[in-house]
C-alpha cells in the first residue's frame, strides 16, 4: 500500500475518545488469536496498521492494560468511560494496531488482505475468500 495523505476520523462508543489517521495502513487484516476474540466478545479482531506518525488522538486520553501474564503481551487502548477497544501496540512493532470498528466510516477498510493466528480461531470464524490464511503469523 501507498503512503499517500488519508483523513480518517473515529473514535470510542460514548465520544470521549476521538483520533485522526492520515496515513495509508500498511496492513488490513483479521486476528484469529484467543486474546483477540477474548477482546471483541467472540469475533475476530479486523484491524489496520498504522505507520508511526499517522495515527494520532484528539480528544480524549485513553485507559490502558497490558496482560501480565500474556507471552504475546500487548498494549491495549481503550475508552475509561464506555470501554471501546480503540488499538493495540506491541513491542518490536512499529506503529499502532487499530480496530476497524472504531472509525467513523469503517468502509475504507475494504475487507483483510490476510488472517492471523488462524490456528486459534473457533469453527464460526471465517476467512474471506481469496484472503491469505496464515496458521500463526505470516514469515517474515
Amino acid at each position: 500500500m501507498s503512503n499517500d495523505q488519508v483523513e480518517w476520523t473515529g473514535g470510542c462508543f460514548c465520544g470521549a475518545l476521538r483520533y485522526r489517521v492520515t496515513t495509508e495502513p500498511q496492513l488490513k487484516a483479521q486476528c484469529h488469536c484467543r486474546a483477540c476474540t477474548h477482546i471483541s466478545g467472540g469475533g475476530v479482531n479486523t484491524f489496520m496498521l498504522i505507520p508511526p506518525g499517522g495515527f494520532a488522538w484528539e480528544v480524549g486520553e485513553p485507559a490502558r492494560f497490558q496482560h501480565p501474564e500474556s507471552q504475546r503481551a500487548v498494549e491495549r487502548f481503550f475508552c475509561a468511560t464506555c470501554g471501546t477497544h480503540i488499538l493495540t501496540q506491541r513491542g518490536g512493532l512499529e506503529g499502532v494496531v487499530l480496530k476497524v470498528g472504531t472509525l467513523d466510516a469503517p468502509e475504507v477498510f475494504g475487507g483483510p488482505s490476510i488472517a492471523i493466528f488462524c490456528e486459534e480461531g473457533q469453527a464460526w470464524h471465517n476467512v474471506p475468500e481469496g484472503v491469505a490464511a496464515f496458521e500463526r503469523s505470516p514469515p517474515g
